[in-house]
């Protein structure tokens, strides 16, 4: 079983569907095209050069013999499936060893070589657009026939016999060499379209399949000695139960496939539940903020990474004034609202750089790294006016809301507690002042 390209190079879900009324978009990128191209032109002038160069490679090949491994060889073509990440796996290996053992390496390139120019073809009644289906015959054609040639010229450079009648200790050795020398250069091709479109080849090799393409040399073997020493009627039964083989191994690759397919669905939805539960962890039901557990999480990291790296930050504590009275005048759902909104403005005015996070229940922390406590109290008064500014009329209130900050810087010695106090320290004094201030302080 060949990863070799037949009907379909890629993927599935790299297709895109044929828009209504439309034409499908090709899914051959520039670079996959230009080597297919460059590759069907390789194998055709090499095997016509090699069948010139050759003793008469058709002498005494019947056109019924030609004909058998062209039909069988797109029956082996036929039977495969569809790999989600690399392309189609077919048990074309069978059809192509086996006429390397009956016609010889320069026959057999020709044949298998046509098969898979024909093949690809079919896709067009599913709607496939022609420079596709143009594109996978004459990169299908290519591969195999170099494949075949290749491989098969090796094999009977070093001996092997071809028609195979017999099998010994070399003849056996010299099998290993072809079907391991297919499945390489096969592979390398594979790779060699896969890099020119820019592709992931992550999972390229799959166990499964390189034990089936193993299977398939050692079938192909067998059906080359029926074919060479025995009857037909022999041979159509072994063909028959040979291909009812193949049609359970494809059920079951298939079956094998649907269910990684369901693992993989299984563990992306518990991933996705994981990201969900992590962010309930974090965040802030209400306004969507960080809370207080990642705050305080966020502040450890920083400080040793502050102090790692002899870098400071600033931190600051806003809590929005009166915020009992609005609740008790207005409703909580109003206080609700206004909790929204302020947690809004925080997020729409700081630089993505910085954290917020809901710290209580009406007081908000946030970090601005690699930033001053100068700094800090400019960003601050921004954030301020901005709060004061609001139409909170729209909220259904008739005053404006304000808020008060208290900054602190960070030092090396101290910890993320201390920190967090003398922010609050400050955060308290600007509430003493008459709130609606900014105040800051030297830890």
């Amino acid at each position: 079983m060949a990863a070799s390209g037949e009907d379909d190079m890629f993927p599935a879900m790299d297709r895109k569907p044929t828009p209504p009324g439309g034409i499908q978009r090709s899914s051959w990128k520039r670079g996959e095209a230009a080597y297919c191209l460059g590759l069907f032109g390789t194998a055709f002038v090499t095997l016509v050069t090699v069948t010139r160069l050759a003793d008469s490679p058709f002498a005494g090949v019947d056109l019924d013999t030609l004909l058998f491994f062209l039909l069988y060889g797109l029956f082996t073509i036929a039977i495969g499936y569809h790999h989600p990440n690399i392309g189609y796996y077919s048990f074309d290996r069978v059809a192509q060893v086996a006429s390397i053992l009956v016609l010889g390496p320069v026959v057999a390139a020709w044949v298998n070589g046509a098969a898979s120019l024909v093949y690809p073809w079919h896709r067009l009644r599913n709607g496939v657009p022609l420079r596709d289906v143009i594109l996978a015959s004459l990169n299908n054609a290519g591969l195999m026939a170099m494949i075949v040639l290749i491989c098969g010229s090796l094999y009977t450079g070093l001996g092997g016999a071809v028609p195979l009648m017999v099998i010994n200790d070399r003849s056996a050795m010299l099998l290993v060499v072809l079907v391991l020398s297919m499945q390489g250069f096969n592979d390398l091709g594979m790779l060699g379209m896969l890099k020119a479109g820019r592709r992931d080849t992550a999972g390229f090799l799959q166990p499964f399949s390189v034990a089936l393409e193993l299977g398939s040399g050692a079938t192909a073997v067998l059906v080359a000695l029926v074919y060479n020493t025995m009857s037909l009627q022999v041979l159509a039964l072994l063909l028959g139960v040979l291909s009812l083989g193949m049609l359970a191994l494809r059920q079951f690759a298939s079956m094998r496939l649907g269910l990684e397919r369901i693992v993989e669905e299984r563990t992306q939805s518990l991933r996705e539940k994981t990201r969900e539960l992590e962010q309930l962890a974090t965040l802030d039901n209400l306004t969507g903020l960080f809370n207080r557990r990642y705050a305080d999480t966020y502040l450890d990291k920083l400080l040793k990474q502050a102090a790692e790296r002899e870098r400071r930050f600033s931190i600051t504590l806003c809590d929005i004034d009166l915020f009992k009275q609005i609740n008790d005048v207005h409703s909580h759902a109003i206080g609700d609202e206004v909790l929204r909104t302020v947690a809004d403005i925080l997020r729409e005015r700081c630089r993505r750089t910085d954290m917020i996070a809901r710290y209580g229940g009406e007081e908000f922390l946030i970090c601005f790294p690699d930033t001053s406590l100068a700094q800090s109290q400019t960003l601050c008064e921004e954030l301020r006016g901005a709060v004061e500014r609001h139409d909170w009329a729209r909220v259904g209130l008739a005053r404006a809301v304000t808020i008060s900050f208290g900054i602190a810087e960070s030092r090396p010695e101290l910890s993320v507690s201390t920190l967090v106090h003398t922010a609050d320290l400050r955060l308290y004094a600007a509430k003493h002042a008459g709130r609606n201030l900014v105040v800051a302080a030297e830890v």
